[in-house]
């Protein structure tokens, strides 16, 4: 099975994340490294991964059209998304005691 890692850059779609994978390809001739994105779209049985997550992807047989791949797991979490938590908390917070 082959396994590769990206981050993720969709999560719009139900049961399914898009996560992109780069990696650096030397031109045959010029011998300059380029870098090469591709996209693929993987399942996500449970909707926990989000935007931004770092994850490790395998390959499996077709669930869709489109899909061939399933989220293994999380290998680094989006740091925007926790400060965004933690933001609106705080805000909340704040909000709540202003009222009172």
């Amino acid at each position: 099975m082959k396994k590769l890692k990206g981050t993720i850059v969709s999560d719009k779609m139900e049961k399914t994340r898009v996560v992109e994978i780069s990696r650096l390809k030397k031109h045959s001739l010029y011998k300059k490294f380029i870098k090469v994105t591709r996209r693929f779209k993987a399942h996500d049985e449970k909707n926990e991964y989000k935007t931004g997550d770092e994850v490790i992807i395998e390959e499996t047989r077709p669930i869709s059209k489109d899909k061939r791949w399933k989220i293994v797991e999380k290998t680094k979490e989006n740091k925007a998304s926790e400060a965004n938590e933690t933001n609106e908390a705080n805000e909340a917070s704040e909000a709540n005691e202003a009222i009172s």
